[in-house]
């Protein structure tokens, strides 16, 4: 084929309409995403001194990386594969319900999963309290904060979800039969695993450790409030050099070491063929499910349940336990601390008991943050209607396109914060004086989550529905509005709602782009945590409860108005 003929291809009717769908969503990632990482690059290359860099701040944070990561993900394998299988073939009382709730700590902000497990094992946890006051201790015997099992175990807590989802499905569409079949010619269980079901369930497998993975390894603020200044992932890395040491061309570096590694690693994912998204739905298919009958499968499916409980919901539980909860109410006969009800900590959010003009008020945080997130689905939500039409339509042209789109889900916040930085610094888009740059960089992360939600919704429309419509003399716009928006509006709800939460919750990038007078829920619960005092600890707890009952709300509207599957 000449190259006059490629060219006629590539303009051809149906390709020019797909660049028209493409032309708003290739924008906005033109200016807001590749022209931020470039800024990055240049900045990197051009103005770092390459003679006082010292191979140790590449590898030191590169390796500590590597190895939580490694060790999540082992963890995270190690408790989700039983409940993978326990939700794959077995049935019990109140399954579903359990299957809402551990979908919480996947969608869960990372300041709220930090000051839960704060609440729960901190120095003034409730594990901790509970010690001191039964031994008459003076000191938290439970050191977990600033250390790297509180690394490890808020990783398990945020992606058992995955390999649960997964895996579950996986164990869920391999037929019974050959297995039961490969009992009856004699083999025991352990050959049938190995000879029958292994094979069948290890894409799946590979692809969710993969995935954990690459999540754990763009850990931010799990690390950073819960590691403490020891622990130096790439990412806190960035964040340190660019916010603290003010070293933007090594924090760009960093930045492109990261992103190098992030490419390998989404490459290695798809090529597993594990392109597609958690499901946030707690609908599975109960198929080969049943009953437990023997007692040691009874014991099996109860101590699943107790561990994701335990894992799961206690921290949150007590996060939301601890808020209301004042220490100094009275002491018991030995001098240990006694706990009683209050609302103070919720009260205190409206205070200003200093009297700083520099102070900023929680609810006022809440409301910068609701803000914020109306904006990201207000923007991301037109962008992924357009880039779902455009995906919609049948073109080579549509895989290159597709992967641009997706691209800013292997960019870790982070580096989109500084990318935004080293970009953004000037007017009408300056960070000092533009406020919704925030929207702005959470719609680059909420937009392939909308375009995934209503693109199956999209194709699943008839096109002798339209058709009809035009007949009948409908025009374009009348036959969208009585015809496909009223099928797509519950996909639609349910990716605005995403993106909404999504934003609601957003700390690696909002770290960076947050005008102090003007902080966001995140990371006024981080500021307030970093702050010495019973009071400062407990409005954090208060804050953290409000945005935990927000993200739970959206993961409520999300698997209610979800599609049943």
């Amino acid at each position: 084929m000449s190259f006059s003929d490629r060219l006629k291809r590539v303009f051809s009717k149906e390709n020019a309409l797909t660049l028209a769908l493409w032309a708003g969503p290739l924008l906005f990632l033109a200016v807001f995403f590749y022209y931020p990482l470039a800024a990055i690059f240049t900045t990197s290359f051009s103005e770092l001194n390459w003679a006082k860099v010292q191979p140790t701040q590449i590898t030191r944070p590169l390796s500590f990386t590597l190895l939580q990561a490694t060790l999540s993900t082992l963890l995270t394998l190690l408790a989700g594969l039983p409940a993978a299988y326990v939700f794959a073939r077995y049935e019990f009382k109140g399954k579903r319900l359990l299957q809402a709730l551990i979908t919480l700590p996947f969608i869960m902000p990372t300041v709220v999963a930090a000051a839960g497990f704060n609440a729960l094992l901190g120095p003034r946890g409730w594990v901790n309290l509970g010690l001191m006051g039964l031994f008459n201790l003076e000191n938290p015997p439970i050191v977990f904060l600033n250390t790297l099992w509180a690394i490890l175990l808020a990783h398990v807590f945020y992606n058992t979800t995955i390999v649960i989802r997964l895996v579950g499905s996986a164990w869920q569409g391999i037929d019974v039969r050959l297995e039961q079949a490969a009992a009856t010619l004699g083999a025991d269980p352990w050959q049938t695993f190995r000879a029958i079901t292994w094979p069948l369930l290890r894409p799946a497998v590979l692809a969710a450790a993969l995935l954990v993975f690459i999540f754990d390894f763009t850990s931010f603020g799990v690390v950073l409030i819960l590691g403490g200044p020891q622990f130096a992932t790439l990412e806190v890395d960035i964040y340190t050099q660019a916010m603290t040491m003010l070293n933007l061309p090594l924090a760009g570096l960093l930045s492109i070491v990261q992103m190098i590694c992030m490419l390998v690693l989404t490459l290695l994912h798809n090529r597993l063929g594990g392109g597609s998204f958690v499901a946030l739905s707690s609908r599975m298919r109960q198929a080969a499910a049943r009953w437990p009958r023997t007692l040691r499968q009874k014991l099996l499916v109860g101590g699943v349940v107790i561990f994701l409980l335990t894992l799961m919901i206690s921290p949150l539980a007590a996060l939301a336990a601890r808020s209301f909860t004042r220490l100094e109410a009275g002491r018991g006969e030995r001098g240990a601390v006694m706990p009683g009800l209050t609302l103070t900590y919720y009260m205190e959010l409206f205070q200003n008991r200093r009297g700083s003009l520099f102070y900023v008020p929680p609810v006022q945080a809440l409301g910068n943050s609701m803000l914020f997130a109306a904006g990201t689905a207000a923007l991301a939500l037109p962008l992924g209607f357009l880039a779902s039409y455009a995906l919609r339509r049948k073109t080579r042209l549509n895989r290159w396109l597709d992967a641009l789109l997706m691209l800013p889900l292997g960019t870790s916040a982070v580096t989109l914060g500084l990318g935004f930085v080293l970009v953004f610094n000037r007017p009408p888009l300056d960070l000092h004086t533009f406020a919704f740059n925030l929207s702005l960089a959470h719609s680059l992360v909420a937009l392939p989550f909308v375009v995934r939600t209503l693109l199956p919704a999209l194709s699943s429309i008839p096109t002798s529905l339209r058709q009809s419509a035009a007949v009948l003399g409908a025009g374009p716009l009348r036959a969208w509005l009585l015809v496909e928006l009223p099928l797509v509006a519950r996909a639609a709800l349910v990716a605005g709602v995403f993106a909404f939460t999504l934003s609601l919750g957003e700390f690696g990038a909002t770290s960076f782009l947050a005008r102090p007078e003007q902080p966001t829920l995140p990371v006024a619960i981080y500021r307030f945590l970093s702050q010495p005092g019973a009071l400062n600890y407990g409005q954090a707890l208060a804050m953290s409860t409000l945005l935990m009952a927000f993200t739970t709300l959206g993961v409520f509207l999300i698997d209610k108005f979800g599609y049943k599957q």
